[in-house]
């Protein structure tokens, strides 16, 4: 053996052993497994790899921004909360309170909802109220395409503009490159600001963070979240897929919590403070609905979201279902899932049958047979590629945003969740999810077990790399 070729086996070992102490510092099981496994299998690749993904550490200069923008938070109208906590069945007055401890919004009431599942519908009422839009327009979107539905909001931002209203517009700096290439040199002519977030190539240690929030608030009193991006519905990723969603509209109080979330993420990317007054207008009622901002992110200390969650499955009665197109979570959700159906509650998972990515239906497949052994029900909806993410608790919980049920959306994007403690919410989605119900193949469990062996081994395979997905 020469030297060199010794040297080579030598520094395989040393990479091996120096990171099978460091990485599952501050880092969970399942992503610690993922890391080392890909790590011994090949160590210079793996720790080329993890280098540029896959630190768990964040600037100090970001995690410092994010402290004072949540004492921002704290000391804004979008801290002050309403007796609507005090209505809050037993069950859910535990959640709520881990809510407002991890992401600083509390219950807020008097707020009106509306769900709107059509694509081109939502599409035309943000353009509608933009349209109507008095003083400030801010818009935060994950993916904003320059297409027929990026120009249709563009336009309507550059008619704003026109009219002398404050525009701002965040867009993730990798997801939205080609509406940050096309698009945002024509809106920043005409007077808006455009900022990429979490852009490429900024001095931070995580290459692969996203923001994945979708937010827009008009005049400081008219909100949108949800999972629909400003891109056409159909093949925007060149698969042949028609892409369905679900967004929430909302007017109250809650508002507000949407508008701090806006805020932060932009005082994140620029540092730049701004008068805040006109932005937080005094709200009045306009509704019955009582709501709640669940913002999540890497630089919480928490996985907020994922916490949250967990809380609302083991706090269900009689009926949860999970409605996400991408669903690779770690073992103390799932877990929770099969909890809440072994004690006799209606468990429901909704997840599209087409699938956009391989290897992530194959890890999203591999936790089907726990969940049925269980009593979930899964259902796989077949018209369109189902990009919804929502869950509802018994008759009077919802959660509505942009957060899928994976690791990814748990532990490195920036999402954003509304959760609406009211029947009538909970009523008008359960008729949407009763339609996911109807054109739906509801997986059988025996069907299922009798899948090919060499289904079954991929599955497992991916499932090994699931923080890694």
């Amino acid at each position: 053996m020469s030297l060199l070729y010794g040297l080579y086996l030598a520094s395989r070992w040393a990479i091996r052993i120096v990171m099978l102490f460091y990485v599952p510092r501050r880092r969970s099981p399942n992503a610690a497994r993922a890391w080392l496994l890909l790590i011994f299998v090949e160590p210079y690749v793996g720790l080329a790899v993890y280098s540029l993904f896959g630190r768990p550490y964040l600037p100090r200069q970001r995690l410092q921004r994010q402290r004072e923008a949540s004492r921002f938070i704290r000391e804004t109208p979008a801290a002050e909360g309403t007796p609507a906590a005090a209505d809050l069945r037993a069950g859910l007055q535990p959640a709520a309170r881990l809510a407002h401890r991890l992401g600083d919004f509390p219950v807020v009431g008097g707020n009106r909802v509306e769900l709107m599942p059509d694509y081109d519908a939502a599409v035309d009422r943000l353009v509608a109220d933009i349209d109507a839009a008095r003083f400030s327009v801010h818009i935060l979107y994950y993916i904003v395409e320059p297409d027929e539905t990026g120009w249709k909001v563009g336009e309507a931002v550059l008619r704003a503009l026109g009219r002398g209203v404050t525009c701002r517009v965040l867009m993730d700096g990798m997801a939205s490159k080609p509406g940050l290439k096309k698009m945002a040199p024509r809106l920043r002519e005409a007077g808006a600001e455009v900022v990429a977030v979490l852009r490429p190539g900024m001095r931070r240690t995580r290459r692969d963070l996203r923001n994945h929030r979708k937010i827009a608030v008009i005049d400081g009193r008219v909100g949108y979240a949800g999972s629909q991006n400003l891109v056409n519905a159909f093949d925007y990723k060149g698969r042949g897929l028609t892409y369905e969603e679900l967004v929430i509209r909302i007017e109250g109080a809650a508002v507000r919590q949407l508008q701090a979330v806006f805020l932060t993420d932009r005082f994140l990317e620029t540092g730049e403070r701004i008068d805040l007054g006109p932005l937080f207008p005094e709200i009045g009622p306009a509704g019955n609905v009582s709501a709640q901002t669940l913002p999540s992110g890497p630089t919480y200390r928490a996985e907020n979201n994922e916490r949250v969650f967990i809380q609302l499955l083991y706090g269900a009665r009689e009926r949860v279902v999970v409605t996400s197109p991408y669903f690779v979570p770690d073992s103390a959700f799932v877990e929770a899932m099969q909890a809440a159906a072994q004690r006799g509650v209606s468990v429901h998972l909704v997840t599209p049958k087409q699938a956009d990515q391989a290897l992530v239906r194959l890890a999203q497949e591999s936790f089907y047979d726990g969940l049925l052994d269980a009593g979930v029900r899964i259902h796989l909806y077949e018209p369109r590629f189902l990009h919804a993410k929502h869950i509802s608790i018994d008759h009077d919980m919802a959660v509505i945003g942009s957060s899928n049920m994976d690791l990814r959306s748990f532990e490195l994007n920036e999402e954003v969740m509304l959760l609406c403690y009211d029947r009538g919410v909970v009523e008008r989605l359960g008729e949407i999810q009763e339609r996911y119900f109807r054109d739906s193949e509801e997986l059988s469990a025996e069907v299922w077990r009798n899948r090919s062996v060499p289904r079954q081994t991929a599955q497992q395979l991916a499932r090994l790399v699931d923080s890694l997905l």
